[in-house]
């Protein structure tokens, strides 16, 4: 079973020294939120002081302009190979970003490393890092939507629940949000703590989160996050993500949480209006469906990775919680990338 560490056991640290020119490593369909919520903050931070105290370049493998997932397109100022004068070079990307030249991207990315150059991912952008055999000994924070991948493509690889992990010279973050946040710290720790608050405050930035604080994950149908339920019903749905692909039987979890199967049942429908064999089936598919989306695994494997003996049962389940079969919505997801993809060179004009 993949162990997943947690705050405890996973300590985040700081850099040596401040982190002042990035590099962002745009693959097609790179998350545009993940990049802009990176570079604002940092653009507000030079103008406030009026120097330029950080400095940033957008990087593509290959020349030309890149679209985002929103299809958002992007010219990059240099290629990866030509990356220079780096204090941080970060990959923004799908979780099945691929580079056109593995070989000697990755390389690349590995060189950088060994120059001193902190090496991040934001979003799906761990990925290509963990690829490249880039993330050294670091822990990566993993999106909560990408765990199935995750955990399919890297099974003996752990990962952490904080949404900002950075330690032994890497930098990973779960989504848009918290890249804001680590760039407030990255502020701070430059230009100190006044200036990063009125950073803060130039975008109502309500509060800055922690580095350890957790990623908030929903409960779907109860307008909440999985932090708002109940202790025992909190630890069940623990239970139940660490048990996918041999799922436990609900009088097995709530002897675990320490309650009879029948209070389990009134606590779970209370908080989520689901009864926890349903929740847990479909947090079983939530799963699978990271899989289809973002993996080349057949239907079958995937059913036997969330707990199905048969990928008929997972299929007919998968089709009445989303209302396609697995391997059509795979189809459109593929015509949709399209769409987000890298400009086709007869347009780059």
């Amino acid at each position: 079973m993949k162990h997943v560490a947690t705050p405890a056991e996973v300590s985040s640290s700081a850099p040596a020294a401040p982190l002042a020119a990035w590099g962002f490593l745009l693959f097609p369909g790179f998350p545009m939120a993940c990049l802009t919520s990176a570079i604002e903050p940092l653009r507000a931070a030079n103008e406030i002081t009026g120097r330029p105290e950080f400095a940033w370049t957008l990087l593509g493998e290959a020349p030309g302009p890149v679209r985002s997932s929103a299809s958002v397109r992007f010219d990059t100022d240099a290629t990866l190979a030509e990356a220079a004068g780096l204090d941080a070079l970060v990959c923004l990307s799908p979780p099945d970003a691929r580079f056109l030249d593995p070989r000697r991207s990755e390389a690349a990315l590995r060189l950088l490393a060994r120059r001193g150059v902190t090496l991040g991912g934001f979003s799906g952008g761990v990925f290509p890092l963990m690829r490249a055999q880039a993330l050294g000994r670091h822990t990566p924070s993993v999106h909560w939507c990408y765990e199935g991948a995750w955990a399919g493509e890297f099974p003996d690889r752990g990962t952490s629940r904080n949404a900002i992990q950075r330690e032994h010279g890497r930098i990973t973050v779960s989504g848009a949000g918290a890249v804001f946040d680590l760039m407030l710290r990255v502020i701070e720790e430059r230009l100190g703590r006044a200036l990063m608050t009125e950073v803060a405050c130039w975008f109502q930035h309500p509060f800055v989160r922690d580095e350890t604080a957790l990623q908030a994950r929903p409960v779907a149908r109860a307008g909440g996050t999985e932090a708002m339920l109940p202790p025992p019903v909190r630890e069940a749905v623990r239970l139940f993500g660490l048990h996918i692909e041999d799922p436990l039987a609900i009088a097995q979890v709530a002897a675990q949480v320490r309650l009879s199967e029948r209070t389990l049942e009134r606590a779970f429908r209370a908080a989520t209006g689901e009864t926890p064999l349903r929740y847990y089936r479909r947090l079983r598919l939530e799963r699978g469906r990271q899989r289809v989306l973002y993996s080349t695994d057949t239907v079958t494997e995937i059913a036997r990775s969330v707990g199905y003996s048969t990928s008929t049962d997972f299929a007919r389940h998968y089709q009445e919680a989303f209302g396609v079969h697995p391997a059509d919505e795979r189809r459109r997801l593929a015509g949709l990338r399209g769409l987000a993809g890298a400009v086709p060179p007869d347009q780059q004009g």
